[in-house]
């Protein structure tokens, strides 16, 4: 019987350091001035958020095109995955927001027409707010960004353009936006640029290249300043997107940034992105700790 005791004992115990569950909410809303609306968001809180007292690391993570802020919930699995890896010890405990740029304008840019600011609304409102409501560290260092496709872009915007609040930037397969007018063809870089083909103009075309086109933006900066984020790209050998993935790799390498640079096996698919999500959180909380 004492065994029996014993036995019952450790697997309580087993369940309790490793079976710990966080939990994802889903549908939150924020009113923005800057968008004048609603907007909503998601967020996943750590198996120990309600237990503790503390403050944790924070992770944006940025949905693709045509999805919201639940594609990551729904498709990437995160609680599942987020919770295996903090419970393994390959990541530390952290907070994950799940912004929504797919309801009205799609895309994590200033539309050129400035009707639809998006970037601004990230920055001015929704991350105050995010970091005010949780228990967010409100620190570089436990700040991180990550995304996938069009969200991948936005994770190397947003880290280039504020280097000053993002310790880590892993984009996946990302969509970093035309080289050229010719290219503004497709539909995706229309949607992701706040174009319709009506309104291109090569003046305005160039004008809206040289403030967001991530390509661009590495040759303006200095070493010291693209070295103060950790960097981790990731692309399928099939993407379609690789070329432009590739090129930041190589843009990197020549001006000595650091970065950790993959391309495995596979296609721009949610396969892919699931499988990406574990060394994106690894490698993340390696700053954090």
């Amino acid at each position: 019987m004492k065994s029996f005791y014993l036995i019952f004992l450790s697997l309580i115990s087993f369940s309790i350091v490793f079976g710990q569950n966080g939990k994802v909410i889903d549908e939150l809303i924020i009113n923005s001035k800057i968008l004048k609306g609603d907007r909503k968001f998601a967020v996943y809180l750590p198996p120990d958020y309600d237990s503790s007292n503390r403050s944790y690391p924070v992770l944006y993570l940025l949905h693709g095109l045509g999805d919201n802020q639940s594609a990551w919930i729904q498709f990437g699995e995160v609680l599942h995955t987020t919770d295996n890896a903090i419970n393994s010890g390959i990541a530390t405990s952290m907070i994950i927001i799940m912004p929504d740029a797919g309801t009205g304008q799609m895309g994590y840019t200033n539309a050129m027409s400035g009707k639809w600011n998006y970037e601004d609304f990230f920055f001015k409102e929704f991350m105050p707010h995010v970091e005010n409501l949780y228990r967010i560290r409100k620190n570089k260092r436990y700040r991180a960004i990550s995304g996938l496709s069009m969200g991948g872009g936005g994770s190397f915007l947003y880290a280039l353009r504020r280097p000053d609040l993002f310790s880590s930037a892993a984009p996946l397969s990302a969509s970093i936006g035309p080289q050229n007018i010719d290219q503004m063809d497709d539909h995706s870089y229309l949607a992701y640029w706040g174009y319709s083909k009506s309104n291109i103009n090569k003046s305005d075309f160039e004008k809206f290249k040289k403030k967001n086109n991530s390509l661009y933006l590495i040759d303006q900066m200095d070493q010291k300043t693209l070295n103060s984020v950790r960097w981790y790209i990731d692309c399928g050998d099939d993407d379609y997107l690789y070329k432009n993935n590739v090129l930041m790799h190589i843009k990197m390498r020549e001006k000595g940034v650091k970065h950790e640079f993959r391309i495995r096996d596979g296609d721009h698919n949610w396969d892919y992105w699931r499988s990406a999500l574990p060394s994106v959180l690894e490698f993340i909380s390696k700053k954090f700790h």
